[in-house]
This record gives structure tokens, C-alpha cells and sequence, in this order.
């Protein structure tokens, strides 16, 4: 069973398909119309609805923007499903909705029900925000005739408001509903969901889960397997979902490494891997949009084995481990070692991953991330390159690097750590060692985001910029980069 609230409905759902998306299942099932379908890839955002969930306390609620096109119906398993019939009080229209009027934000108004969404989000999480903050989370939403700056001035008008409408007023009930859910769910067993949407609670449920379904999928966040049945038109009869796994979402330290739950939502993740990771800035605040950003999880961007996904080359410049686990014991992968073909890993066909483990920097380590694309948000890479070097009273000692774009699968670069080892980082002749040997180190192909004759001259030029920006003991930074 799944069950959920839909404004202050209470839902309850006993079969569903397993491909079944939110999106459908809104103008479909509910015949709700105003959430549109524009992409069905998660790029647009004019499906953008809100889902509300309770903090661990039961204390107060979260809402988070998705992408109703590429979300199952796991998603909205204990949680409160928002979308735009629901803000206004019969004629009178919500503060979000009334400001866009007010700053005449619409003109042929396809795009609008999805920027209400996720400024509807906004107004519930943040009071006084700037404007980073306003572009971080309207970044899902494309409008192609009003111009974004009376969406902006909008957004910024109504949430210096209080946060006071009906849903603040529901809270306390809201959240009893769902706690009641939850309540259920462990007095209920190991498994919720449906015959052939199967969400485990517990490493041993998932286990015999995969055993009794060994032609299961497994799907957290869905942001990419969605692809298969919104772009591909695909179906698949059963998938087994690790949207309700605790354990999968727990993020630790330990006195050398930073642990993170695989099914934790890379928006979650991020607080804690910029406090250890600051470099990374560029890649996670540029990972897709603010409504995959809470979707997506660590552990399905490395699964998924993507030749261009933005974590897998920071995760091996950065010497991380993979933890797999069967249910029964847990075996600790090297990243340099996980990815074994294009869109193959060495994970087992009873295995699944756990967590990531990433080592701490030491003070001798420079590292920087560089993401190359068309569009600055909301957009893959046509080559991700992040550099780890080690240097010792200005002598190299290591290269680690990994690259994305370049070949059938996220890579290293031994070359590059052969070919600088030892040398002075400070030599011109350093830089165009490094220029030389990743000019040569990869066979890249043409495609529709690059030529192959572009990603080996970004490559080596990228090198150039990290020699440039780390010529002093003060990293010289030769970019902008929003850490919001």
C-alpha cells in the first residue's frame, strides 16, 4: 500500500503500474490539469509540483520542488503531494499566485503553474531570500516569453511576506496524518509499497527482495531510469525502490573520511560535502536544477555509470571507496575500480550500494572542479575534469584526477600522475607536460554537446587553468563560483 496525502486528503493506493509517473498519475488519475508536461525529462519544469515531508522530529515540514514527469509513485509514499489547484482559497488566490500577477510574471502562462510551484517552495523555506537564492530555486523552470525578470522580482516580493496561508495553518494536523503513516509502516513489516512497487525498509527485506525478483530494477531517486519510460517508452513490471531505505540515507564522519548513504538526495548531501569539500562547489550547485537536486540521490549518479555524470570523477580524484552490500555481508569497492564498462559497474547482480565513503583532503592536497556545458545550470557535461595534486615544498608527489566526457566511462589518468611526479608544479615546463599528456590520453567522440578534437583541447586547458590558479601558497581563483 501506498499512502499519502494529497493537500489534506488522505490517499491510499494498493496497485499501481511500476513505471507509473507522478505526472500521470495527477492528470491522469486525479484529472488535474493544471500541472503540465512539457519535456517529460525533468529539463523544463512545467510539471514542478511540491511534496512536503516531516523532518525526523515530526517537528516541522520540509517542501521540496520535483519533477512530477520523472517521479514514481514511491516518492510520495508518507508525504504530503502539493500541486497548483491547491494554493488558492476558492476566488482568492495564494500570495505565490498573486505576486506573479502582480509583476505580470505570465504571458502565455504554459510555464507559470510549475514557477508558482517552486516559488511556493521557496515561500515556505525561505523568508528573506537574495537573489542567488531566487535563481537556485527557479533553476528547474524554463520560460521562453515572459523573461525571467518579472518572475524574479516576483519571487522576491512575496517571500519577504510571512510564510501564513492554509498549509502553515495545517501543519500540526499534516504532520499527525504522516506520522500515522509512518507509525503503521513499522508496526506493518519489512516492505511497503505494492505487488509490483516494492519499497524495503531494511537491508535483510531488500535482500529477499532482489531474490525474489532478480529481474527487478532497483531505483532510488528515478531522475534517470524515469528516461526509460517517459524518452524510450518502455515499461517494466516490477521495480524495487530504495526511496523508504533509513539506512541508505544516513551521512557519518569518521576521523579520516566522510561516509554517505547512498539514497540520500545529492540537495541533502550538500551541506556536508562542501563543509570537507568546498572545491566541489562548482559541480554540485551545478548538478541539474533544484528539483533533481532533491530527487537525485549519490548512490544512482555512480550506478547508473554514466560516462558524463558530474560525481564520478570528483569521487575518483578524490580516492573514494564504493560499499556494496547483499544483506548478508559488505565488500568495499575502490571508485578507480567500480566502473568496468559503459554503463557497466562491478557491483553483483544481488549487490547494491550502500554508501561512499571520501577520504579526507590532507593540508600538501590542492583540489578543483571544472564543469564544461552549453548551459550553465540544468545541463550534462561535455567534459568534467577534477584535479587532486599533492605537492610537497612545490614537488609533486600525486596525481589523482578524474575526467567525465571523454570516454565510455568516468576515468583516471595515470599518465598524468606518471608524467608530473616529482616535477616542480611551478615550472612552465609542468603545465605543458600536463597540456601534452592529456591532449593524448583520452579518444573522446563527436557528439551532439562537443567534438572529440574540443574535449581533448578543454582538457589540456583546464590543467593550464588549475596550474594558473594555484601559483601562490593563497589559491588565485580565476572564476566565480556560488557556494549558495
Amino acid at each position: 500500500m501506498i499512502r499519502f496525502l494529497i493537500n489534506q486528503e488522505s490517499v491510499e493506493i494498493e496497485d499501481v503500474r511500476a513505471d507509473l509517473t507522478l505526472l500521470q498519475f495527477i492528470r491522469e488519475y486525479r484529472h488535474k490539469t493544471g500541472t503540465k508536461e512539457g519535456c517529460a525529462a525533468g529539463d523544463c519544469g512545467a510539471c514542478t509540483v511540491v511534496l512536503a515531508e516531516p523532518n525526523a522530529d515530526f517537528s516541522s515540514l520540509n517542501y521540496r520542488t520535483v519533477n512530477s514527469c520523472i517521479t514514481l509513485m514511491s516518492a510520495v509514499h508518507a508525504k504530503q503531494l502539493i500541486f497548483v489547484e491547491h494554493l488558492s482559497n476558492g476566488t482568492a488566490l495564494h500570495p505565490v499566485q498573486q505576486a506573479l500577477v502582480d509583476h505580470h510574471g505570465s504571458q502565455c502562462g504554459f510555464c507559470t503553474p510549475g514557477f508558482i510551484m517552486s516559488m511556493f517552495a521557496l515561500y515556505h523555506t525561505n523568508s528573506s531570500p537574495n537573489r542567488d537564492d531566487v535563481l537556485h530555486a527557479l533553476s528547474g523552470n524554463l520560460c521562453r516569453c515572459t523573461g525571467y525578470r518579472p518572475i524574479i522580482d516576483a519571487t522576491l516580493a512575496v517571500c519577504e511576506q510571512q510564510a501564513d496561508d492554509g498549509f502553515t495553518r495545517n501543519t500540526s494536523s499534516t504532520l499527525s496524518i504522516l506520522k500515522a503513516i509512518v507509525t503503521r509502516d513499522s508496526a506493518g513489516g519489512d516492505y511497503v509499497g505494492t505487488r509490483n512497487l516494492i519499497m524495503p525498509r531494511n537491508r535483510e527485506s531488500l535482500a529477499k527482495a532482489i531474490k525474489d525478483n532478480p529481474a527487478a530494477m532497483l531505483v532510488s531517486g528515478s531522475t534517470d531510469l524515469s528516461l526509460t519510460f517517459t524518452q524510450q517508452l518502455k515499461s517494466i513490471d516490477t521495480l524495487i525502490s530504495l526511496s523508504h531505505m533509513d539506512e541508505l540515507k544516513v551521512c557519518t564522519t569518521t576521523s579520516h573520511s566522510l561516509i554517505i548513504g547512498a539514497a540520500n538526495p545529492i540537495k541533502d548531501i550538500t551541506p556536508a560535502l562542501l563543509k570537507h569539500f568546498p572545491q566541489l562547489a562548482e559541480l554540485i550547485t551545478r548538478f541539474a536544477s533544484l528539483p533533481i537536486r532533491n530527487q537525485a540521490t549519490l548512490g544512482g549518479n555512480v550506478a547508473n555509470a554514466s560516462p558524463i555524470g558530474d560525481m564520478p570523477p570528483a569521487l575518483i580524484a578524490l580516492n573514494a571507496a564504493i560499499l556494496v552490500d547483499n544483506g548478508i555481508q559488505k565488500r568495499s569497492i575502490p571508485v578507480s575500480e567500480f566502473f568496468v564498462g559503459y554503463r557497466e559497474t562491478a557491483l553483483k547482480s544481488d549487490e547494491w550500494i550502500a554508501a561512499i565513503e571520501i577520504p579526507f583532503l590532507n593540508t600538501n592536497q590542492r583540489l578543483a572542479a571544472y564543469k564544461i556545458s552549453k548551459r550553465f545550470e540544468d545541463d550534462i557535461s561535455a567534459v568534467c575534469a577534477v584535479f587532486n595534486i599533492t605537492i610537497n615544498h612545490g614537488i609533486i608527489e600525486q596525481v589523482d584526477a578524474g575526467f567525465g566526457g571523454v570516454a565510455a566511462t568516468p576515468a583516471g589518468c595515470n599518465a598524468l600522475h606518471d608524467a608530473l611526479v616529482g616535477k616542480n608544479f611551478s615550472s612552465k615546463a609542468c603545465v605543458d607536460l600536463g597540456k601534452t599528456v592529456l591532449m593524448n590520453a583520452f579518444t573522446p567522440i563527436d557528439d551532439v554537446r562537443a567534438t572529440a578534437e574540443y574535449r581533448k583541447t578543454v582538457l589540456a586547458n583546464l590543467w593550464h587553468r588549475f596550474w594558473l590558479e594555484n601559483q601562490s601558497d593563497t589559491t588565485i581563483t580565476t572564476r566565480v563560483v556560488n557556494h549558495a
